[in-house]
């Protein structure tokens, strides 16, 4: 490959989601993750809630031990939370916002209004070794927000241009492509994430500024038709191809 390669982060969430159903060990999402990494994936997100709706502190200490790829926890700005990635050291915390009524992460982080609150769990979960991101919309404000309190990462919420069709689609995306672009300008790390499957992943993959894209409902929910290891294979296939046509219309 001639072109920066486009890092995939595979979210095993809503494997445990359906473990969960039944309250037994079947499906495991540490199987999840070990087929996730013959895929081609290049790290693991787990988010491990106040609820325990899916990933357990069980999952976290066996993702910690078996597996080889980073792991990315996802996780609120707690002591509770930050007693675990201080426990288990993960190789990255992505900080996010947490409502025991959601049935997913709703939105970005509002780091502008939690500065003050955010800013002693960045410092502490970079001072252990790990490397910190925030989730937040793609607003010009909470990317210096995030450089004030001291993140490294942010990974910008993808929800709304997931969700989005014709012109607003279009909209979203500029909206992103700039964050991204702005992201870069501040010295963050840019990665998107929520609600990216296979037809919309292109536009996003060819955004030179974005470095990583974590991407886990779609893909666990087409492996029930296609299994794990094809969409996987297709996702990282979609991302590469899109990112190679990029760089070459680029260098054109």
């Amino acid at each position: 490959m001639t072109f920066r390669r486009l890092r995939l982060g595979v979210n095993i969430d809503h494997v445990a989601t359906i473990r969960n159903a039944r309250g037994h060990r079947h499906p495991d999402p540490i199987r999840a993750a070990k087929v996730a990494a013959a895929a081609g994936a290049d790290g693991i997100t787990a988010h491990l809630r106040e609820d325990r709706r899916h990933i357990s502190d069980d999952d976290i200490e066996r993702l910690s031990r078996e597996i080889d790829l980073p792991l990315n926890l996802e996780m609120a700005a707690t002591e509770e939370m930050l007693g675990v990635a201080l426990r288990h050291k993960p190789h990255a915390a992505c900080i996010v916002p947490e409502k025991r009524e959601e049935r997913t992460t709703e939105g970005g982080l509002d780091a502008v209004g939690a500065h003050n609150a955010l800013k002693p769990y960045v410092a502490r979960l970079k001072d252990a070794g790990i490397r910190v991101s925030l989730f937040v919309a793609a607003d010009p404000a909470q990317l210096e927000a995030a450089v004030s309190v001291g993140a490294p990462v942010v990974e910008l919420h993808a929800g709304a241009y997931a969700e989005a069709t014709g012109a607003a689609r279009d909209a979203e995306f500029a909206r992103i492509r700039k964050a991204a672009a702005a992201a870069e300008r501040l010295g963050l790390e840019c990665h998107v994430g929520h609600g990216l499957d296979f037809e919309n992943v292109g536009p996003i993959a060819a955004i030179a500024n974005v470095v990583e894209l974590n991407i886990g409902h779609f893909l666990i929910g087409e492996a029930i038709f296609g299994g794990l290891d094809s969409t996987i294979k297709r996702m990282r296939a979609l991302m590469d191809k899109a990112r190679a046509e990029a760089e070459g219309r680029a260098s054109a």
